[in-house]
């Protein structure tokens, strides 16, 4: 039997394959739409809609192959060192066999962590596989074999895992390959007709006119569906896999847990500098460690329980250990307008107060 190594390697090697695939694809269109339409199609008979085309077609093909590579390239973001047990902690885990035993290490751990969602049993979520506590919204990808902050999915498109550090390159990466692949069967559409119905000599160009105008007409259909879906999240503050699964807060699943309205939910992936959405550069809010979350909000497409007042709100606890309070850095969040880069952030880790702390509840906009 190889050696798991080997294995591996090979399992890596073959993951490139869809982005090659792409890759190749994407060439293959350079090439058709500059070579075979612009210059031996168009030709001499009409410069200005020779340079108009070239134009739109380069500025849409920069932007798109800018934010593809950004997406494929930008390393996912993985929990901080203060998310990991200490050695002591660590330890007495591992001894323990009872479930019961193993928690109540992960609540004394987890006491001075900002963590508002549990597992279905109410339980500290908690990696085996990279012996960390996850951050709300972490999960562990099995292909990338690390736990991803704020992680989406994991595309074999991009091979990498979409989440926290990469997830407006994505969102970006859907919206210009649409309008490379719009733009491209637009324009070529006039001579597709043409060679379709002999109007054109029969020449080299024929066959690339044609498959272009398929090959971006089928990539806009499956396009539009993928990247009207990820708007949708988008607005509503949700990931893939909250979609499907519901995070478990404190007082119980909720999956409008992380809704902050529309307006606030799309600058917590985009920011708050318009000037700088169209652009694939990193601007999205916080640190990936920690959301502000509402806790408990009713489902405005179907009845949900009430929020209860904070005096009636459970305080879990296991085994004797109490749930942590909120830090002043979360109430901050929770009570404040969307702002840049929280460079506050990592503080929050260390400065965990004793006080209870009123959350306001903010409706939808």
């Amino acid at each position: 039997m190889a050696p798991t190594h080997v294995l591996r390697c090979c399992q890596r090697g073959l993951s490139w394959i869809p982005v090659i695939f792409i890759a190749l694809v994407v060439c293959w269109s350079y090439y058709a739409y500059v070579v075979e339409l612009c210059i031996f199609t168009i030709g001499y008979s009409s410069i200005g809609e020779q340079i108009v085309y070239l134009i739109f077609f380069h500025v849409s093909f920069v932007m798109f192959v800018w934010s593809y590579w950004k997406t494929i390239f930008t390393k996912p973001a993985n929990p901080s060192k203060e998310f990991c047990l200490a050695k002591v902690e660590k330890e007495r885990y591992e001894k323990e066999e009872r479930p019961e035993a193993q928690q109540e290490v992960l609540w004394r751990a987890a006491a001075g962590l900002p963590l508002y969602t549990r597992t279905g049993s109410g339980a500290i979520r908690y990696c085996d596989r990279c012996q960390v506590i996850k951050p709300d919204r972490c999960h562990h990808c099995s292909a990338c074999d690390m736990c991803v902050l704020k992680m989406d999915h994991h595309c074999p498109w991009v091979n990498n895992c979409v989440g926290f550090s990469n997830y407006k390159y994505f969102i970006l990466f859907l919206a210009y390959s649409l309008v490379y692949c719009l733009f491209i069967a637009a324009t070529v559409l006039q001579y597709f007709i043409k060679f379709w119905t002999n109007n054109l000599p029969e020449t080299h160009a024929k066959f690339h006119v044609l498959f272009l105008f398929f090959v971006a007409a089928m990539f806009c259909i499956s396009i539009l569906s993928l990247f009207s879906y990820h708007l949708w999240l988008v607005g509503r503050n949700r990931s893939t896999i909250e979609a499907f699964r519901a995070p478990v807060f404190r007082t119980g699943s909720d999956k409008n847990g992380f809704s902050l309205g529309f307006r606030k939910n799309v600058a917590q992936v985009f920011g708050d500098q318009k000037k700088y959405w169209p652009l694939p550069l990193f601007t999205s809010q916080g640190d990936g460690l920690i959301f502000p979350t509402r806790l408990v909000s009713p489902d405005p497409e179907q009845g949900g329980p009430q929020p209860p007042e904070p005096s009636q709100r459970p305080s879990q606890s296991v085994a004797g250990v109490p749930a942590s309070p909120l830090s002043e850095v979360e109430d901050h969040l929770l009570n404040s307008p969307p702002h840049g880069n929280h460079t506050a952030a990592p503080n929050a880790l260390t400065s965990v107060g004793t006080d209870s702390v009123t959350i306001s509840l903010e409706s939808q906009s």
